[in-house]
Protein backbone atom coordinates (compact mmCIF):
# COMPACT_ATOMS: atom_id res chain seq x y z
CA UNK A 1 0.00 0.00 0.00
CA UNK A 2 1.30 3.55 -1.03
CA UNK A 3 1.93 6.06 1.62
CA UNK A 4 -0.70 8.36 0.02
CA UNK A 5 -3.78 5.67 0.51
CA UNK A 6 -2.22 5.25 3.99
CA UNK A 7 -2.55 8.96 4.44
CA UNK A 8 -6.14 8.68 3.40
CA UNK A 9 -7.14 5.72 5.29
CA UNK A 10 -6.30 7.55 8.56
CA UNK A 11 -7.91 10.86 6.85
CA UNK A 12 -11.22 8.87 6.85
CA UNK A 13 -10.85 6.95 10.62
CA UNK A 14 -10.44 10.52 11.73
CA UNK A 15 -13.35 12.12 9.66
CA UNK A 16 -15.56 8.84 10.56
CA UNK A 17 -14.86 9.88 14.37
CA UNK A 18 -16.88 13.18 14.24
CA UNK A 19 -19.73 13.00 13.13
CA UNK A 20 -20.19 16.54 13.30
CA UNK A 21 -18.60 16.93 9.71
CA UNK A 22 -21.62 14.86 8.14
CA UNK A 23 -24.68 16.26 7.72
CA UNK A 24 -27.55 14.15 5.58
CA UNK A 25 -29.96 16.03 3.12
CA UNK A 26 -31.76 13.22 1.68
CA UNK A 27 -31.97 9.47 1.25
CA UNK A 28 -34.62 6.28 1.16
CA UNK A 29 -33.91 3.25 2.86
CA UNK A 30 -35.67 0.11 3.63
CA UNK A 31 -35.66 -0.56 7.14
CA UNK A 32 -37.12 -4.43 8.34
CA UNK A 33 -39.84 -3.90 11.07
CA UNK A 34 -40.92 -6.69 13.03
CA UNK A 35 -43.71 -7.75 10.89
CA UNK A 36 -42.58 -6.07 7.43
CA UNK A 37 -40.23 -3.70 5.81
CA UNK A 38 -41.14 -0.08 5.91
CA UNK A 39 -39.54 2.33 3.09
CA UNK A 40 -38.29 5.42 4.93
CA UNK A 41 -37.24 8.70 3.44
CA UNK A 42 -35.55 12.11 4.52
CA UNK A 43 -35.51 14.78 2.49
CA UNK A 44 -34.44 18.27 3.43
CA UNK A 45 -35.23 18.43 7.06
CA UNK A 46 -38.80 15.85 6.48
CA UNK A 47 -39.23 12.47 7.45
CA UNK A 48 -41.71 10.05 5.65
CA UNK A 49 -42.76 6.50 6.20
CA UNK A 50 -45.03 4.54 4.58
CA UNK A 51 -46.41 2.31 7.85
CA UNK A 52 -49.71 3.19 8.83
CA UNK A 53 -48.53 4.81 11.81
CA UNK A 54 -46.92 7.59 10.32
CA UNK A 55 -49.37 8.38 7.72
CA UNK A 56 -51.75 9.03 10.96
CA UNK A 57 -49.34 10.55 13.27
CA UNK A 58 -46.74 11.99 11.40
CA UNK A 59 -43.95 9.90 13.18
CA UNK A 60 -43.26 6.17 13.82
CA UNK A 61 -40.70 3.77 15.57
CA UNK A 62 -39.54 3.46 12.14
CA UNK A 63 -38.31 7.50 11.49
CA UNK A 64 -37.68 7.88 15.40
CA UNK A 65 -35.09 4.76 15.21
CA UNK A 66 -33.39 6.92 12.38
CA UNK A 67 -33.14 10.25 14.63
CA UNK A 68 -31.79 8.55 17.36
CA UNK A 69 -28.90 6.80 14.75
CA UNK A 70 -28.10 9.84 13.05
CA UNK A 71 -28.70 12.41 15.42
CA UNK A 72 -26.40 15.56 14.96
CA UNK A 73 -26.20 14.30 11.03
CA UNK A 74 -29.66 15.59 10.34
CA UNK A 75 -31.63 19.10 9.82
CA UNK A 76 -34.39 19.41 12.18
CA UNK A 77 -37.64 20.05 10.44
CA UNK A 78 -41.36 19.33 9.78
CA UNK A 79 -42.31 15.80 9.06
CA UNK A 80 -44.20 14.47 6.39
CA UNK A 81 -47.96 13.18 6.83
CA UNK A 82 -48.32 10.21 4.60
Amino acid sequence: MDNSLIGKIDKAKRYAEERERFQFNRFEITLSGDNNAHKVTYNEGNWNCDCDFFKSRGRCSHTMALEIILEGMVAEGERVDG
